[in-house]
């Protein structure tokens, strides 16, 4: 039976742990004949622009033996020129993997749902599993995955806050969520998260009483303008979610910074901080190449 990952719903601690092993191992053997792609072609369905995403998922899918093949939306015509439903179908007759990046959440659950092959989120609208496993890997690397970890996300609550509140379901996490107002996470998976009452979950308002003693600060990048927010008002709602020098005062001494990239220099994140010595977004950035590596190498082996 083939597996999807669109989402960490239908997946258990034990199998991603077994995810993160496996990433391990082909990050600290980099010369492995392990190839479980070899002879196997991967389809890259992409509604969105890219550079991290897709620069790791085909070089990882040809380090681990097998051959890429990119789709542009303008090429195909995704939910346009065809149905969501036939290309699944009809892509999957012809590759062994679908790693798909969409607008709309919904179009790759319609993907994975008329694929006959495994189907990979590599970031929707409402999720993005793939870099929430790498930031989970950086901060494993380094001992900061655990419930005595206060890991802090600041501003807009995006994908990457929903799939760290998703990521909370299955490990124990100590999460704090500072957003604006109305400018908080999927309330659908705010509920399953506390729920779920694995992790300790917080929402706090006040960026630095959110950020007070934290271990590990993340951001990501505000809500555009041209998205129905207004230029003026978006500046002075988030204005005070910047992670700069000031902010990073009231964090732990040793507190991490994070950002998923790429990142508006000057608006959630000042260059200071960003490029400083507490930042690991170099790392965090290499390992969306780790993880993805190991996800593949499930699908396949498992």
């Amino acid at each position: 039976m083939k597996r999807d990952l669109v989402s960490f719903a239908l997946w258990t601690p034990e199998e991603i742990q077994k995810i993160f092993a496996l990433s391990r191992e082909l990050q600290q053997d980099m010369q492995a004949r392990r190839q479980p792609l070899a002879r196997k072609t991967a389809a890259l369905i992409f509604e969105r622009a890219s550079l991290r995403t897709r620069v790791s998922f085909e070089v990882g899918i040809a380090q681990l033996g097998g051959h890429p093949i990119f789709l542009r939306q303008e090429s195909i015509g995704m939910a346009t020129r065809e149905s969501v439903h036939d290309i699944g179908a009809m892509v999957s007759q012809y590759t062994d993997l679908i790693i798909a990046r969409t607008v709309r959440h919904q179009t790759c659950v319609q993907l994975a749902e008329s694929a006959a092959v495994p189907v990979i989120n590599a970031l929707t609208d409402l999720l993005h599993p793939c870099q929430v496993l790498a930031d989970a890997y950086t901060l494993m690397e380094r001992e900061r995955f655990s419930s005595s970890v206060k890991i802090v996300f600041l501003g807009d609550g995006n994908n990457i806050a929903n799939s760290w509140l998703e990521c909370a379901t299955k490990f124990p996490l100590h999460l704090v969520l500072s957003c604006p107002p109305g400018y908080e996470p999927h309330p659908r998976i705010v509920e399953e998260a506390l729920s779920a009452g694995l992790s300790r979950i917080e929402f706090i308002v006040d960026p630095v009483q959110a950020v007070r003693d934290a271990d590990v600060i993340y951001t990501d990048v505000w809500p555009e303008a041209n998205a129905g927010v207004d230029e003026g008002r978006r500046l002075v709602v988030f204005k005070p979610y910047q992670v700069n020098k000031a902010l990073l005062k009231h964090a732990h001494r040793d507190c991490l910074v994070m950002h998923r990239l790429p990142a508006n220099r000057g608006e959630e994140i000042t260059s200071e901080v960003l490029d400083g010595a507490q930042s690991v977004i170099v790392p965090q950035a290499r390992n969306r190449l780790t993880v993805q590596k190991g996800i593949m190498t499930f699908l396949f082996e498992h």
